[in-house]
């Protein structure tokens, strides 16, 4: 099955890292974070990537074409660095189509720049690449084919660390929580489409507004919960934060090392 990769945007947020790459290749541990989880879908089976690539695509281009085993493989070198002897791969079942969707393209307009080379497909992945899960992939897929409808994404808690709130009339706090244990649900990413979703998206669209608004309308939407693990990187504090879990080996996402 096919994975879209939406890779193009500015990174705004994350402006230590993404003035001089996109937030795409920003990394953890060894590898970006894109890297982590295009090995995510590669232990489920899905290794046909197409990346959707805008700002720095360049960079993402060239670090494929440059790629190196050797930094996060164990291998045996010999003959003075001469030879080289890989005990394991990372990438070599991969296939990637790297596609230019444009500098200031939204993701519904990147979706549909990509449109020819998902033909004939029944339904297809697609991934904002700034997010990691340990959501069983396979079981995903499966409830979503299960449904007759024509688009789904993971919804999981927010991962920030920012308090909920709420007010009464004069507003006054009534109650106040860590946004992550309350009852609030965002859009994950982790989506599951089938080609009738082209339907939805008029050119100019977001694909999770108007697009998405009338899937809702037709009942075509689902959006499971997820209760495990799930974060994104949209900030500085948010690569930290990544950095120190592969530092202390706790990465609930890795499912290749279980």
């Amino acid at each position: 099955m096919k994975v879209v990769l939406f890779c193009g945007g500015l990174g705004t947020r994350l402006r230590e890292h993404s003035d001089t790459i996109p937030k795409p290749l920003v990394n953890i541990g060894y590898r970006p974070i894109i890297w982590h989880l295009m090995r995510y879908y590669a232990h489920y089976g899905h290794n046909d990537f197409i990346l959707c690539l805008g700002y720095r695509g360049d960079l993402i281009r060239k670090f494929f074409l440059t790629y190196n085993e050797c930094m996060s493989n164990d291998f045996v070198m010999s003959e003075g660095g001469k030879k080289i002897e890989l005990q394991s791969s990372d990438i070599d079942d991969w296939r990637i189509t790297f596609v230019d969707t444009g500098m200031h393209a939204n993701i519904g307009q990147r979706l549909l720049r990509v449109r020819k080379y998902l033909e004939g497909e029944e339904m297809f992945l697609a991934n904002y690449s700034d997010g990691l899960s340990d959501l069983p992939l396979d079981r995903h897929i499966a409830d979503f084919q299960a449904r007759d409808v024509v688009a789904g994404f993971l919804s999981v808690r927010p991962s920030q660390s920012y308090h909920a709130i709420r007010t009464d009339p004069q507003g006054f706090v009534t109650e106040l929580e860590p946004v992550s244990e309350s009852d609030h649900w965002v859009n994950g990413g982790f989506f599951c489409l089938r080609p009738q979703v082209f339907d939805y998206i008029k050119e100019g669209e977001e694909l999770v507004e108007e697009p998405f608004h009338r899937l809702i309308a037709e009942k075509q939407l689902w959006a499971p919960r997820h209760q495990g693990f799930w974060a994104s990187m949209d900030t500085l504090k948010d690569k930290i934060t990544f950095d120190r879990r592969d530092a202390r080996g706790d990465c609930p996402w890795a499912v290749w090392n279980s």
